[in-house]
């Protein structure tokens, strides 16, 4: 059975690696916040889905092709390993080819869609453009760290993330503030860090001489689909909080003004972080988790849920206290205006209050996957951002007449309270069928 020390050992690089990447949103929102005001920061709220997108691609299938790594390991069927790991890298790279072609054609289309009007929409569509051209750096550096991690390179990762978002920093300010490249800039500051960090992790691979294998044809067809089928969860938990993101943009532009979408950037950016961190204590639990569900260890798996709660709530906890009394100075961080600052202090609270329901679900959701116990991680996954979209048209009829705005700043906080008691329903009924 894992002790604390061990678990640490796997979970600690992971969250800081993680919490790195939270950072990146917050990073572009500073720089051109401080750089384009108010109508900079709702251009990058509208447009950062996009990159977050693929992220979450990336991120699905990596972390599916790990687990599957993980079980066949622990059921020490080394070839198969090997031919996973060859078979997932090929599935990530077509998947990168075919977003690249459709993401940069449809870059225009889809930033109207969400909203986007007028030189807001100008500037979303630039900072896509250039995202798209870089699709495959940022997929497969996401993509990619999983297998680090399941290969007993937790540090490694957390090295190869943290020179990314380094170099993502440094450019932002060279390109964003020193060339004032604006948007452009921005995003080709992400790509880039990601490449570095996609380089990184390829030198690892090169280090461990990680053999290629090929399996059949059939078979690879096969493992992908079973890849797809895992990889929904983990790319639904790393992009629902941007699905919600895109919901409340765009209420928020039909019930307000780009005021509140610059207020809810502000918010998002700060939530990104805990976001993250939940994620890292997720996903630096899962090599653990998935190994001792492979050997049929139970109560190993339920021990380390239990220290993936604790840990987490932890966190959490850190998180809302600290966020409550800096409060005030998360609007003047990303360059708002002070009427925006206004808002972030009043509707920030809102959020916060929420958060443990949100972390219960969170690693909830994280333990099914990493059992692929894919049925209901579904439902915690899409739960939210589907609950949210509900509410959205719901709050807003049924408040009083002139409250039609706070309405939708109810939605989302409510939706993760009603979220996280289907986890604790979830969590019981499998449980009962472990235990059976």
């Amino acid at each position: 059975m894992t002790n604390v020390k061990n678990y640490l050992v796997f979970v600690i690089p992971s969250v800081l690696a993680f919490a790195l990447s939270g950072v990146y949103t917050i990073v572009d929102g500073f720089f051109i916040g401080h750089s384009m005001g108010d109508v900079g920061i709702a251009a990058v709220t509208i447009g950062y889905p996009v990159c977050v997108l693929i992220q979450a691609i990336g991120t699905g299938v990596g972390l599916a092709g790990s687990i599957r790594y993980t079980i066949l390991g622990a059921q020490n069927k080394e070839e198969k390993m090997k031919e996973c790991f060859t078979s997932t890298s090929i599935l990530m790279v077509l998947l990168s080819v075919i977003l690249t072609v459709v993401l940069y054609l449809a870059a225009g289309w889809m930033m109207a869609v969400l909203g986007s009007t007028g030189e807001m929409h100008a500037m979303a569509t630039e900072y896509v453009c250039v995202i798209a051209v870089g699709t495959m750096c940022q997929l497969l550096a996401t993509g990619f760290v999983p297998f680090i991690r399941n290969m007993g390179g937790t540090s490694y990762a957390m090295v190869a993330m943290i020179l990314g978002f380094v170099m993502n920093i440094v450019l932002d300010y060279v390109l964003v503030w020193k060339m004032e490249a604006g948007m452009a800039g921005a995003a080709w500051a992400t790509v880039i860090g990601q490449a570095l960090t996609m380089a990184a992790a390829l030198i690892f691979f090169v280090y461990k001489k990680c053999p290629l294998p090929l399996s059949k044809p059939t078979e690879m067809f096969r493992l992908w689909l079973r890849l797809l089928k895992v990889a929904i969860s983990p790319f639904g938990l790393t992009f629902s909080s941007t699905l919600t993101l895109l919901f409340m943009n765009r209420f928020l532009l039909s019930y307000g003004s780009d005021l509140d979408v610059a207020i809810f950037g502000c918010i998002d950016y700060v939530f990104c972080i805990i976001y993250m961190l939940l994620q890292g204590v997720g996903d630096g639990s899962q090599p653990l988790v998935s190994d001792a569900y492979g050997a049929g260890n139970m109560s190993g798996v339920k021990n380390l849920r239990m220290m993936a709660y604790r840990f987490a709530f932890a966190l959490s906890l850190v998180f809302l206290v600290g966020v409550f009394l800096a409060r005030g100075y998360m609007g003047p961080l990303f360059g708002a205006s002070d009427e925006a600052t206004t808002g972030v202090v009043y509707y920030l609270p809102w959020f916060l209050a929420t958060l443990l329901f949100l972390c219960f679900s969170r690693i909830t959701t994280t333990y099914l996957y990493a059992t692929e116990q894919v049925g209901c991680s579904y439902v915690l996954v899409y739960g939210e951002p589907l609950l949210t979209l509900a509410l959205l048209f719901v709050l807003p009829l049924i408040m009083p007449e002139g409250m039609e705005l706070t309405g939708v700043w109810l939605a989302m906080p409510a939706a993760q309270v009603m979220n996280c008691l289907i986890a604790i329903v979830l969590k019981q009924i499998v449980d009962k069928k472990m235990h059976e």
